[in-house]
């Protein structure tokens, strides 16, 4: 029986913050490596050499992948809604900006905290919690609003994208919160998004006419790995642990940070200026996900 949880405790959160610092610097790698190599080739490579790194994984600890358990439905379901995700998180990069992407892709949290209630009535949100979410969601706005501000027509296709990947995301969380996915291995259930989206992606590249190669510079080989072995293989897999045993809805929460860790790799690595606008919401990104995680207190007898 899985052993679920109730609240985060310090190793979920951990997991989360890691998590989220990756992703926060994953959107970097995509958009800067975009430019050399065709997207969707982009991410048939990073797939399918996150399906071999599963697939080697799951062999020497004994995690079957292939046994029938009821998953298959539910499996592929998942598997074309995170393929669908990411071709529009490809797609978009092309056509707005990683800042613009990231902040309506992140409007996930929202989809998860009003859908997955309705499968599993334990991870409704209570009012003080609706508000840190919409407090978190804010902050990432504020940190965002320069560039916000100055979008044009051309980007309103890409924005459009990056919302829709930000439902398909939290329709890919209640497809695992609300079918045998629920009770299946974290590996298998990741197995199954990233091998439809590894069997996806080199059709659509094929469609779209893209340029397929391998004689790339160093930084292009040096994302795509970054992009495989960090992103597509272990935080993926940590997160499909963390939505078998702790709330959908709370962790989801946490996914706000990653925008923000976007903008801080920006000022470190990229030598950005620090702003009001970065600090102040860092601080209601905080706030916000304090309040969402807070736990119901206990009535007195």
């Amino acid at each position: 029986m899985t052993d679920r949880h109730d609240h985060l405790d310090t190793r979920a959160i951990a997991i989360l913050i890691a998590c989220c610092a990756f992703w926060g610097l994953q959107q970097i790698l995509i958009k800067t490596t975009v430019a050399e190599v065709p997207p969707m080739w982009q991410a048939a490579m990073r797939m399918a050499g996150a399906v071999l790194l599963l697939w080697v994984w799951c062999a020497r600890r004994g995690v079957p992948l292939f046994q029938r358990d009821g998953t298959l439905g539910g499996g592929l379901l998942a598997g074309l809604l995170f393929a669908g995700e990411f071709v529009c998180i490809y797609t978009g990069l092309q056509h707005t900006t990683a800042s613009r992407l990231t902040v309506f892709l992140y409007t996930s949290p929202f989809v998860v905290a009003l859908l997955v209630p309705r499968i599993v009535p334990s991870e409704r949100l209570r009012g003080v919690q609706w508000v840190g979410l919409a407090i978190a969601f804010a902050a990432v706005v504020v940190a965002f609003s320069e560039s916000l501000g100055h979008g044009s027509r051309t980007q309103l296709f890409g924005d459009a994208l990056a919302l829709l990947a930000g439902v398909l995301w939290g329709l890919t969380t209640l497809v695992i919160r609300s079918t045998k996915l629920a009770t299946a291995s974290a590996e298998k259930t990741l197995f199954y998004q990233i091998a439809v989206t590894a069997a996806i992606t080199p059709l659509l590249s094929l469609a779209r006419g893209e340029t397929w190669g391998l004689s790339y510079s160093g930084y292009a080989w040096f994302s795509i790995a970054l992009q495989t072995v960090i992103g597509a293989f272990v935080s993926y897999l940590a997160w499909m642990w963390l939505l078998r045993h702790y709330p959908a809805t709370r962790i989801s929460s946490f996914t706000f940070l990653t925008p923000l860790f976007a903008l801080v790799f920006g000022v470190l690595l990229l030598g950005e200026p620090l702003t009001l606008q970065l600090v102040l919401a860092l601080t209601g990104v905080a706030v916000g996900i304090v309040l969402v995680n807070r736990r119901r207190p206990v009535a007195s007898t």
